[in-house]
C-alpha cells in the first residue's frame, strides 16, 4: 500500500517535469530567417561650387602715366568699365587698360557680375617725369606755309581718326612688344617740345635715330589700318597698325611703306624703311602708341631698347 502511493507520487512529478520541459524549444529545431537589414539612404550630393565671396581683379603691370596694364576680370563678369567707360573683355577674361601721359592721380576699374554684384578697384597712378626738348624744325613741318598747313591738316587728322576708330580682331596686345628698330634714342616720350622757339605739344612717341633706308618691323601682331598714300604735313609717310583691344602703333617719317591697309602682320615682319619725311631734322623712326585716346610710352611695353 505504501509502495503504491510512492509510485503514484513519482509518476506525477515526472509528468510535471515533462510539461515544463516542453515549454523550452529544442536545440534541434531550425531558427527562423534573420530580419532583412535596414536600407541605408544614399549619401547627399556634394554642394555645387560657390562663387568666391570676394572676387577681385588680377592686374599685371605698373599703374603710371604712359603705361599699360593687362588684367584678368573676376569670373562671371558681365560688364567691365574703366573710369565709367566700357572696356572689352576677351573670352578668357583678359582685358587691357592704359594711362595717358596726363592721366590723373587715380582711376577706377569696375566689373558688374552676372549675379548683379559690382566689384571695384581703385588704382593709384604714378606721375611721370617729363623732359623739355628744343627741336630745330619748322612748327608746320612739311607744309609750305601756315595757309597750306591749315588747308591740308583737317583731312589728315580725319584719316588718322578713322583709322584709330576701326575695330580689328588681333591678339597682338597679348604679346611682349619688341622694338621695331634699334639705335640711338633721339627723342623721348612725353617731353615738352619747343620748335624753333615756338612751344608745341608734348612728344607723343619715342624717336630712334638710324640711317635712312633702315628696315623697321612690327613690334607685335596686328592689322594695318592706315598707310599714307602721300606724306602728311607733320607725320610724313605714316603707318598705323592696330594690335587689338584699342591698342595701336604709329610709325612716322618713313621713307617707304611695304604694307597696305587691311594687311595682317606678325611680330618681326618688315613694314617699311626709316626716313625723314614730314617734320623731321634727320632720319629717324618715330614710334607712337595709343590706347583709345591715351598716348603711351613705347618703352614701357618694349622695355629698354636693345635689351
Amino acid at each position: 500500500m505504501r509502495f503504491a502511493r510512492l509510485w503514484l507520487l513519482l509518476a506525477a512529478g515526472l509528468a510535471i517535469v515533462g510539461v515544463v520541459a516542453g515549454c523550452v524549444p529544442s536545440a534541434d529545431i531550425a531558427a527562423g530567417p534573420d530580419p532583412e537589414p535596414a536600407v541605408q539612404p544614399p549619401p547627399p550630393p556634394p554642394d555645387p561650387p560657390r562663387a568666391p565671396e570676394h572676387p577681385d581683379f588680377t592686374l599685371s603691370g605698373r599703374a603710371e602715366q604712359g603705361a599699360v596694364i593687362v588684367g584678368q576680370a573676376p569670373s562671371d563678369t558681365r560688364m567691365l568699365t574703366f573710369d565709367g567707360k566700357a572696356v572689352p573683355v576677351a573670352p578668357d577674361g583678359r582685358f587691357l587698360i592704359a594711362f595717358d601721359r596726363d592721366a590723373g592721380a587715380s582711376a577706377t576699374l569696375a566689373a558688374t557680375l552676372v549675379d548683379g554684384r559690382t566689384v571695384e578697384r581703385s588704382i593709384a597712378v604714378t606721375a611721370g617725369n617729363w623732359r623739355l626738348e628744343h627741336v630745330n624744325a619748322p612748327y608746320r613741318g612739311g607744309a609750305s606755309s601756315d595757309a597750306d598747313f591749315e588747308r591740308r591738316r583737317p583731312a589728315e587728322l580725319a584719316q588718322i581718326a578713322a583709322a584709330r576708330n576701326m575695330q580689328v580682331d588681333s591678339n597682338g596686345w597679348r604679346q611682349k612688344f619688341r622694338w621695331p628698330v634699334t639705335g640711338r634714342l633721339s627723342g623721348f616720350f612725353g617731353s615738352q617740345r619747343i620748335y624753333q622757339g615756338k612751344p608745341g605739344s608734348y612728344h607723343s612717341g619715342t624717336d630712334v635715330a638710324v640711317t635712312a633706308g633702315t628696315p623697321f618691323v612690327a613690334p607685335a601682331d596686328g592689322v594695318v589700318v592706315l598707310a599714307a598714300s602721300a606724306p602728311f604735313t607733320l607725320e610724313g609717310n605714316l603707318l598705323i597698325v592696330d594690335h587689338g583691344m584699342g591698342l595701336s602703333s604709329a610709325f612716322l617719317h618713313c621713307q617707304r611703306l611695304d604694307v597696305k591697309p587691311g594687311d595682317r602682320v606678325v611680330q618681326g615682319q618688315p613694314l617699311g624703311t626709316v626716313g625723314r619725311t614730314g617734320r623731321a631734322t634727320g632720319p629717324h623712326l618715330h614710334w607712337g602708341l595709343k590706347w583709345r585716346d591715351a598716348r603711351l610710352d613705347p618703352g614701357k611695353l618694349a622695355g629698354p631698347i636693345g635689351g
